[in-house]
Order: C-alpha cells, then sequence, then structure tokens
C-alpha cells in the first residue's frame, strides 16, 4: 500500500514547551491508531513567536513511543547549519535508539539570518550542502575516513558510531528550486516535493531524480510526496477553515524568505493562491485527488500536514482521527506506481 505520514507543526510559545511535547505524543498515538506509520518534523532556530523541537532528541524520544512499523523523519533538517562529524553522528546515533527506522531529510535552509545566528556564511550553503552530503556518507560507511574539501579536512580518522541501516539511513533531499532537486538525484535516495510544487511540476522532477539516479547505477523508486490538506462538510467550509488555520503561515513563510509565495497574493486572494497545490474540500474531493496523486504519480509515502499553529490540540486530534475514518481506508489498498508517466496525464498547463 502507499504508506501515509503526518507532519509535525511548530506551536505558538503561549503553548509550553512540556505542553507542547504532551501534545506530540498526544498526535503521534492518534495519528499510528489512525493508519499513519511516518512521523516527521522539521527545522528552525531562534524562530521568534513559533516554536519548534529540535528534531534529533525529539525523535529520539519518541522512538520509544512508536510502533515497530513506524518510521521517524527528519523533514528537512537544515544540514549545512552544521559541521558534518556532529551530524553525521548525531544520525547515526538516532538511527540506533530508533532500532533503523530512521529517515534523513535535510535541505538547504532559506532564512539567511539562522546562518548568521551561527556563523555560516550564507552564500556557502550549497557547496556546505554538497560536501557535506558526501562526507557523512564515508563516515557512516568507511573504518577509517581521509577527506580533504573545500569546507573540511580530514586524515585517517576512525568513526565509532555506523547506523543500523545499510549502507546508511535512507536520505531524503527537499528542496524548491531545480538545483536542489538535482542535489536529491546526486546525492539522495528520494527527492522530497514541497506541498507548493504543482503535480505536473513534480513528474518534470521526478524525472530529474530519474536521470540521475540511473547515472548513478540506482534503481529509480516512489518518492515521498507532500500536500496540505483540510477536510470538511462542504468545499465552502474547507476553504474558509483552511484560510483561519493556515493563512497567517503561509504569509509568515513569504515574509521570512520563501519566495514560493506573493505576500499580497496571500492577503487579498488566499483561496485561488493555494488552489494549484493545497487539496481542500468534502471527503469526496480529497480522496478523488489523493487518489489521483498516488495513481498518476510514483509516491511513497505521502505526507499530509493535519496542524497549524493556529489549532489547538483537539482540533488537530479531531482532524487526524476525521482523516482516519473518511480519507486513509481509500488509499490503504493502492500499490504505488514505479514510472512517471507522460505530461499529458498529469495535467501539464498548456
Amino acid at each position: 500500500m502507499v504508506q501515509l505520514g503526518i507532519l509535525l507543526s511548530d506551536n505558538p510559545k503561549s503553548v509550553s514547551g512540556p505542553q507542547q511535547f504532551k501534545d506530540i505524543q498526544r498526535i503521534v498515538e492518534v495519528a499510528q491508531n489512525n493508519g499513519f506509520n511516518h512521523i516527521a518534523i522539521g527545522q528552525h532556530f531562534l524562530y521568534g513567536e513559533l516554536r519548534w523541537l529540535q528534531p534529533v532528541p525529539l525523535l529520539a524520544r519518541l522512538a520509544a513511543d512508536c510502533d515497530p512499523g513506524t518510521r521517524l523523519v527528519t523533514n528537512i533538517m537544515i544540514a549545512p547549519l552544521y559541521h558534518p562529524v556532529m551530524l553525521a553522528e548525531e544520525i547515526a546515533t538516532l538511527d540506533i535508539v530508533t532500532e533503523g527506522r530512521f529517515v534523513f531529510g535535510a535541505g538547504l535552509g532559506y532564512r539567511p539570518e539562522e546562518f548568521d545566528y551561527l556563523d555560516v556564511p550564507y552564500k556557502e550553503r550549497a557547496g556546505r550542502f554538497n560536501e557535506s552530503l558526501e562526507l557523512m556518507k564515508k563516515l557512516w560507511t568507511q573504518e577509517s575516513v581521509t577527506h580533504h574539501g573545500k569546507y573540511w579536512t580530514l586524515d585517517d580518522v576512525h568513526p565509532h558510531i555506523f547506523p543500523v541501516q545499510q549502507p546508511h539511513p535512507p536520505i531524503w533531499i527537499g528542496a524548491h528550486a531545480v538545483p536542489g532537486v538535482q542535489r536529491a538525484a546526486k546525492y539522495g535516495d528520494g527527492f522530497v516535493s514541497p506541498p507548493e510544487t504543482p503535480k505536473h511540476e513534480v513528474a518534470a522532477r521526478y524525472k530529474i531524480v530519474e536521470e540521475g539516479f540511473k547515472a548513478r547505477g540506482k534503481e529509480f523508486g516512489p518518492q515521498p510526496l507532500r500536500r496540505n490538506i483540510l477536510v470538511a462538510d462542504t468545499r465552502e467550509e474547507a476553504i474558509a477553515e483552511y484560510a483561519r488555520v493556515a493563512k497567517g503561515r503561509y504569509i509568515t513563510y513569504a515574509q521570512k524568505g520563501l519566495d514560493v509565495y506573493n505576500v499580497e497574493q496571500l492577503e487579498k486572494e488566499f483561496a485561488e493562491a493555494v488552489a494549484g497545490h493545497a487539496i481542500i474540500g468534502t471527503p469526496d474531493d480529497v480522496v478523488a485527488a489523493l487518489v489521483d496523486l498516488v495513481t498518476t504519480l510514483p509516491v511513497d509515502p505521502l505526507m499530509v500536514r493535519p496542524q497549524w499553529p493556529a489549532m489547538d490540540i483537539e482540533e488537530t486530534i479531531k482532524t487526524i482521527e476525521r482523516l482516519g475514518r473518511e480519507i486513509v481506508p481509500a488509499l490503504k489498498d493502492i500499490e504505488p506506481i514505479r514510472h512517471i508517466p507522460d505530461e499529458s496525464l498529469v495535467g501539464a498547463p498548456a
């Protein structure tokens, strides 16, 4: 079947840190009981009015609450902000304590201020990311490592922490821009398509990944896909509710440097601005859209976001339970496809 995952959310700082963790534990339990077997969380630093709990310690703790078949995912960590030795050892340790159920999702980062905070030159982030991926793979797979790169040098060092999964945990690389897709094709095991990417563009980016995998002698298979969804009794209710819970976050993303959004359009025409990617409507509407995605694109797992900072924990729990009743059963028997369809099948615009 196509596997399903949820993306944990940031929370307002008005919710205490301990309460946020307790809420996450509830979310994870309810998600697993409703057919979701991937739990993912993103990352930011010094984020102001909102709080992200840092993914490595959080997922290590959540591993104790998760079923043996549940995978824990960073989606995504901002890899260029780390020294690759530190990150490699953190990831290898996390793979050990999750008993080989960890997926390492990493990305470039888009907030210049985070790089300033950690004294990493923003303009170097792409080069640092590429080199760190090369070096971390060595540290996970070799008894002795020598590396002379542009940013880091190691001479005959001896790694002491190796991951459970061989040769290493799956590497998902998330990106909005084509160079990031090419990075996933060159270094990754999967490309995480962001929720804002229209279906025809997802297909085009999968072709880039497929070509890159072929050049490496790596088999192409189903890829992780993110989508923002909201289910309500009517489409009008769904649109209104999505605007209530999500509009503020879209605007914040745009203001914080994520240039796939236009603040003015979001303010004036929110429904139109998100119509090309957000899946909003009645249960039948949402099921039809998701089934179309997973039967015409090579998708596995399908990652959805059930929570936004404007929602309290009870709203989030009810959302996940409704997805479990009305959406998950329609997807549970669909086998992922492995090929990329012609553009005509994915609704490419004229």
